[in-house]
């Protein structure tokens, strides 16, 4: 079925093709034959499932799950930034830059009170504070930070 939407054409996807997203979210290296099973298919149209899914780019990749704690790397902050100037050559100024810094791990434009948060992961509390000052204070026109500092991971 066809879904017209701003002038992009979407496949809606039936049950099974979330069920089949859902899988390879939790593990992205399950066993085809695995994956088949438990949505109730054989190999065959589970994997040509699969392929679609990833052609019409609801699957856009596969990933690892990392300990952090094995990467000395699993103190977590979350900043919000405020700039000073939001018009879009500010704001695209900004994603660049940030977008260089590692310890970054997310960067997310705000609809609110600040105008992004930063997921930022380095290996204490030293080096966190290192990192702001140098660094995320100096990118393009931030204004202000308030840092939260995570304490436990609950749910990634």
């Amino acid at each position: 079925m066809l879904k017209y939407i701003n002038t992009r054409i979407f496949i809606v996807i039936d049950k099974i093709d979330e069920q089949i997203i859902k899988l390879v979210a939790k593990n992205g290296r399950i066993k085809l034959s695995d994956l088949a099973k438990q949505v109730n298919l054989s190999i065959s149209p589970c994997q040509a499932r699969l392929k679609k899914l990833e052609d019409l780019k609801y699957i856009l990749g596969y990933h690892a799950r990392v300990n952090y704690e094995q990467m000395q790397k699993a103190h977590v902050a979350f900043v919000q930034v405020v700039l000073s100037d939001t018009r879009a050559s500010a704001l695209e100024n900004f994603n660049r830059e940030v977008s260089k810094l590692d310890s970054i791990e997310q960067c997310h434009m705000i609809a609110g009170s600040f105008d992004y948060l930063l997921k930022v992961r380095t290996k204490n509390i030293k080096e966190y504070r290192i990192l702001l000052s140098e660094k995320i204070s100096s990118l393009p026109n931030v204004s202000s930070t308030s840092t939260f500092v995570s304490m436990e991971s609950v749910k990634d």
